[in-house]
């Protein structure tokens, strides 16, 4: 079975100039070495090699090396993109080319790459990581380190970690007897190697990160994944146990008159040595308060603590724990918050006189709804819809017809009153006349 060869071009400064060599070295199939010198950017492939990724580093923010083949023919990272045979990363300090069949024979770079250099045949990458300690407490942190080999050799180029991630990632095993059943992956950390932090040193090819187990207890599954542009590798530990921590809490409030209340820390002995522990910590008062507490170590399984009395409200508590489990190991652990309510006392209702309460709780009487009076209305509706005819008329009469409201009435009425007052007149007239007879009649003649 064919090795594939992924070859890495690491460039780093050395104390001592590089010696020209009138033969360049042959990166061959089988070769046992990490690393072959290379001479003015020069190299040459063997006719065996199936795969090879080279890695070059060059001058912040110069363009991308050019390849040239052995027959001329050059390639650049534009114009690799449509070759199936090629895969080229660039980035503002480094290329990364991974070529599947190359070309046997002598090959070269072009561009700005640093001066002594070395090309890298990493046949077999591998991480290697510390292993968990057995016994791990929710809240701990721990330090964990990994290193990458090349053939079972360390890399040791300083320049290698900046492009390398190294993640850590805890994935639940589902197992129902555990808290962290159905719980979703959880990112952990990143391995670096930049000397801050827990790292040592930078460079030292030595990946160190900080676990804080500040997630559900249970069973979990450690996975280790490296990264490179091109190049992924991932290790799958054991499943681990990340217990709850080794200590529960009873809080017993204050009874009347009292000043105190009291928190009662009870130990789990059979996970943690309890002479070693100390306790560190802060309690957060219901006014605002604070007071920082701390507990020597002693030899007992049970510890108490006073929290003053300040009546209703919620008191919290912050605790640090340190020590050393059943297993010798010390472990510091940050427990979750604890809290704690005192209900607020009901206050007494004054009782009120019996007569006081009826008024207040009785609600006064609604006069009785009056009956409706059925003939009512029937003639309501009649002069209504009477009086809704009238008025129509008047409208029609007067503003549709433009006559007069009374019309040939008032004429009528107009002619009878002059009738009769002619007759009036001619009555008293006849009258008159009747009467000028009479008188005539009665005088003497002379």
């Amino acid at each position: 079975m064919k090795k594939w060869l992924l070859g890495f071009f690491s460039l780093f400064l050395i104390s001592n100039s590089f010696a020209q060599q009138t033969e360049l070295d042959v990166i061959q199939r089988n070769s046992e070495q990490n690393e072959l010198k290379i001479f003015d950017n020069r190299f040459r492939i063997d006719y065996q090699v199936d795969e090879i990724t080279l890695l070059f580093f060059r001058q912040k923010g110069t363009p991308a090396v050019i390849l040239v083949r052995p027959d001329g023919s050059k390639i650049y990272a534009t114009t690799s993109l449509g070759d199936m045979n090629i895969e080229w990363f660039d980035d503002e300090t480094y290329d990364i080319i991974k070529i599947k069949k190359p070309m046997p024979g002598p090959w070269q770079a072009i561009g700005k790459i640093l001066p002594d250099s070395k090309l890298m045949i990493l046949s077999d990458i591998e991480l290697h990581v510390d292993p968990l300690p057995p016994l791990l407490f929710k809240g701990e942190t721990i330090k964990v380190t990994g290193r990458l080999t090349n053939g079972g050799k360390p890399i040791e180029e300083g320049l290698f970690r900046d492009l390398v991630t190294l993640n850590v990632d805890f994935v639940s095993t589902n197992n129902k007897d555990y808290l962290n059943f159905g719980a979703k992956l959880v990112p952990i950390a990143e391995l670096l190697d930049d000397g801050k932090g827990y790292d040592e040193r930078p460079g030292d090819g030595v990946f160190t990160g900080e676990f804080a187990l500040n997630f559900a207890s249970g069973e979990w599954q450690p996975e280790y994944e490296v990264r490179t542009p091109i190049l992924r590798r991932s290790l799958v530990k054991d499943p681990i146990i990340i217990e709850n921590a080794p200590i529960t809490f009873e809080f017993s409030e204050a009874g009347e008159g009292e000043e105190h209340h009291q928190l009662t820390l009870n130990v789990n002995t059979e996970k943690v040595q309890p002479e070693s522990l100390i306790y560190q910590g802060t309690i957060f008062y219901p006014n605002g308060e604070t007071q920082a507490f701390n507990l020597e170590a002693q030899d007992k399984a049970v510890r108490e603590l006073t929290l003053i009395n300040y009546d209703w409200g919620v008191y919290e508590v912050e605790l640090t724990l340190f020590g050393s489990n059943v297993n010798g190991r010390e472990f510091v652990a940050k427990i979750d918050k604890q809290e704690f309510e005192i209900d607020k006392p009901i206050e007494a209702v004054p009782e009120q006189p019996a007569p006081i309460l009826l008024e207040i709780n009785q609600e006064p009487e609604l006069p009785p709804e009056p009956e409706l009076d059925v003939e009512q209305i029937i003639i309501w509706a009649v002069v209504g819809n009477v009086l809704i005819i009238f008025i129509g008329f008047i409208v029609i009469r007067v503003f549709i017809q433009k006559k007069p409201l009374l019309g040939g009435l008032m004429s009528k009425l107009k002619k009878n009153k002059k009738g009769q007052e002619e007759q009036k007149v001619a009555g008293s007239e006849q009258k008159s006349d009747s009467s000028d007879e009479i008188l005539n009649l009665s005088l003497p003649d002379e």
